[in-house]
């Protein structure tokens, strides 16, 4: 009989060789690429704000609802996994049941588009 242990080898395998690939990747980056850092490159991003600003300064909403439907279809994509897994199994009623699902976030997505939430003017 084999040790548990042996089962788990291929595993092994594939974290080093992505271990060895990235490795490889940033090694050569920076023996190819130019390295020339300056002040503007090496400042922090704070979405489009000078960074070193008041802190208690108000944010546009849009940057909130933005952050809501990526939310919202981030839990969808979320949900479509293993229900995609599961199909075979859960028959017509599990796809009628994801079907009126992407069907209610549909509705309140062309409800926020056609309100207009997601122009940036």
């Amino acid at each position: 009989m084999q040790p548990i242990i042996v089962h788990y080898l291929p595993i092994l395998a594939f974290l080093v060789l992505a271990a060895v690939i990235a490795g490889a990747m940033v090694g050569g980056s920076l023996l190819a690429a130019r390295q020339k850092p300056y002040a503007e490159k090496l400042s922090a991003y704070e979405c489009g704000f000078e960074p070193f600003d008041d802190a208690r300064r108000r944010f546009d909403v849009r940057y909130y609802l933005v952050a809501i439907l990526f939310i919202i279809f981030d839990l969808e994509v979320a949900f479509l996994f293993p229900w995609a897994v599961s199909l075979s199994t859960i028959g017509f009623f599990g796809f009628l049941s994801m079907v009126g699902f992407l069907a209610v976030l549909t509705v309140g997505f062309i409800y926020e588009w056609r309100k207009g939430a997601l122009e940036w003017e």
